[in-house]
């Protein structure tokens, strides 16, 4: 039996801090609704659509940036930490927003960005006039160039967004210079954590946002932050930017990024101890094992971290079973929950990933990504759902090279794992471009949406009951309401090789036909919900359902 430590039934939920189970909906702000006819989407965006994501039934919303920055990176190069960018709105409209989504019961976390800031921070514009050796320049990895002239850079890293790691400067008096460290882009200066004045920047930052009313922070590049002292050479320096991953141990992982998060749970708790409300700390970790993930989420760590080995694994039974086995050995036994999520802001959609063939989505990868969104929402922790999982759609993968923003894709020239496919203002109704993300029919989108963007169309979803959107909705109505999801215990169930079974609590099975092939329900009668068509007594393929048993008897195929 798997155990995450606590048990669930309806009551006991009410002691248990809102985060531990809850599903949070990820909003990409550039993307989700656009409330002034710019073909961006923007902060009063996100509050008119603040009563759909209630009827929705999510717990809460993850903003993506919204902070001042010259968007090289969307908003994930910072200029100002403290502010809003005029495109997205302004604080007055961020303090309604946060009271809108309040008063409907939904908590409001915050993307922050502390391995790096924008090249336009005063920071680093200060760093650059400053000079070798200053001050400013301590803030940030400066360093001088190796070989004749200091021509070839410090080290031999290459950024994960490709190209090397390393950017020379021209000093203020003209000539060649030192060297800067950018494990992204040249725009996303990384900053040296070493030097105490960036934790305390850091905490101003958290305070401002807390004062502000958020409930957390959703914390990107959780374990960079700190390189190696002497930043040597990599035995693969290749290895970040082939895998696009943050995989170079030189580079990140390091030691002393826990002490980071002690601090910041101690900031989190402290405003807990003024009035009750629990603060999350989540963090997009990117480590080998999950043994290795289990340490940001020790009691004086982290909340939670994103747990990417589902987002990741491979459409079949055991590497699933192996992949939640772990997380919930490894992850559960620290006292946190497991933070589950099968899409983002970064990865290709689960409707194309898992192998569609048609673009529109109405073939085997939909119904894969339907399986895999139920067999999520029945497993013991959070969940994180990203804007468009719900409506089930795909990527966009035939964007022309000359609307294609992202930065791997300028650095690289390749299309290869580019993020501008999941990125493409949602559709909301109507049956052209803008499909209602923005006001008026001739706005031109920032990312050109595709005509058959209108099946998926939000108002369309909701007038089908078959649609991807009510099994969310009846999915996250459930998992609410039943005892038996949430916390508590999972057991495997016996089945056949190509089926994941498992029982939760007090009888709610959940079972995943990854085969073609229909099997025999574990379950008499009908299911309690079900991915896809899925009769009596039995189990097709590619299909997911839960039960509750009736029986004290051991479910079996």
């Amino acid at each position: 039996m798997l155990t995450a430590p606590a048990t669930n039934g309806p009551s006991h939920r009410l002691t248990l801090p809102w985060w531990r189970d809850a599903v949070i909906y990820q909003v990409y702000v550039r993307s989700f609704l656009d409330s002034t006819g710019d073909g961006i989407g923007d902060l009063a965006g996100v509050r008119s659509g603040l009563s759909y994501l209630k009827k929705l039934g999510v717990d809460g919303i993850w903003l993506s940036p919204f902070y001042p920055s010259p968007q090289h990176d969307h908003g994930y190069d910072v200029a100002d930490y403290c502010e809003v960018d005029p495109v997205y709105g302004d604080l007055g409209e961020f303090a309604l927003l946060v009271t809108d989504a309040h008063r409907l019961g939904i908590k409001v976390l915050l993307d922050i960005v502390p391995n790096h800031c924008s090249s336009e921070h005063p920071w680093f514009r200060e760093a650059l006039a400053a000079g070798p050796g200053s001050d400013a320049r301590a803030r940030f990895h400066f360093a001088p160039g190796r070989g004749p002239g200091g021509d070839l850079p410090p080290n031999n890293w290459h950024a994960m967004f490709g190209g090397p790691a390393w950017s020379r400067v021209t000093e203020p008096d003209g000539t060649p210079g030192e060297w800067y460290l950018h494990m992204f882009t040249p725009e996303q200066p990384d900053l040296n954590w070493r030097n105490p004045e960036v934790g305390a920047y850091f905490d101003q930052v958290l305070r401002c946002w807390l004062d502000r009313g958020v409930d957390g922070f959703r914390i990107d590049v959780a374990a960079g932050l700190f390189k190696h002292p002497q930043l040597p050479d990599s035995s693969d320096p290749e290895a970040d930017a082939r895998t696009r991953d943050a995989v170079n141990p030189l580079a990140w992982n390091q030691p002393e990024v826990h002490d980071v998060w002690r601090h910041w749970r101690s900031v989190c708790e402290e405003y807990t101890a003024r009035d009750g409300l629990e603060r999350l700390l989540v963090g997009e970790v990117s480590v080998p094992t999950a043994r290795e993930h289990a340490l940001y989420v020790r009691p004086d760590e982290l909340h939670q971290a994103f747990f990417f080995d589902l987002l990741g694994a491979s459409w079949d039974a055991p590497g699933f079973r192996a992949v939640i086995t772990d997380a919930l050995r490894d992850i559960a036994g620290t006292g946190s929950s497991v933070t589950w999520v099968l899409n983002n802001h970064d990865q290709v959609r689960t409707v194309t990933r898992y192998g569609d063939c048609d673009p529109k989505g109405s073939g085997l990868g939909a119904a894969r990504a339907r399986a895999a969104a139920l067999l999520m929402l029945a497993l013991p922790g959070a969940a994180y759902i990203y804007q468009g999982e719900e409506l089930g759609l795909p990527e966009v993968v035939d964007l022309p090279d000359e609307v294609l923003t992202d930065p791997i894709f300028r650095r690289t020239g390749s299309r290869a794992r580019i993020r501008d496919g999941c990125r493409v203002p949602l559709p909301w109704s109507g049956h052209a471009s803008p499909f209602g993300f923005s006001a008026g029919m001739e706005v031109k989108t920032w990312l050109p949406q595709p005509g058959w963007f209108a099946e998926h169309a939000t108002d369309r979803a909701l007038a089908d009951t078959r649609s991807f959107w009510h099994l969310y909705r009846e999915g996250l109505q459930l998992r609410r309401g039943l005892p038996q999801l949430g916390e508590g215990t999972l057991r495997w169930l016996d089945a056949p090789l190509q089926v994941l079974a498992f029982e939760r609590g007090d009888g709610l099975v959940c079972a995943v036909n990854f085969g073609t092939e229909p099997v025999p329900a574990p379950v008499a009668g009908a299911p309690l919900l079900s991915s896809g068509a899925c009769p009596a007594g039995t189990l097709p393929g590619s299909t997911a359902a839960w039960w509750i048993t009736e029986s004290p008897s051991i479910p079996s195929f």
